[in-house]
């Protein structure tokens, strides 16, 4: 899983505590509060489907994990590598 994922759903939550921590209205901290469990368990179904996802790769599929392909020089294929993606 590509870390971005997992940074963004952190980063909502710290969001919302912050705003939490400035809102005294229940009606506006309610949605906040809710907002928040939601993030939470995002990250905890995005944990739960990466170790699912992990335990059943096949080292036999050639698309998942292919050490050859993996260790091939980038010039070898004609692309150019993009900086940043995951």
């Amino acid at each position: 899983m590509c870390p971005y994922m997992i940074a963004a759903e952190q980063k909502a939550r710290v969001t919302y505590d912050n705003i939490l921590r400035l809102v005294k209205d229940p009606e506006v901290a309610d949605p906040i509060r809710f907002l928040r469990e939601r993030e939470v368990v995002h990250y905890q179904r995005f944990g739960e489907a990466l170790r699912v996802v992990t335990d059943n790769l096949d080292s036999k599929n050639f698309y998942a994990f292919n050490p050859a392909f993996d260790m091939q020089k980038s010039g070898d294929c004609g692309c150019k590598p993009v900086s940043g993606a995951c």
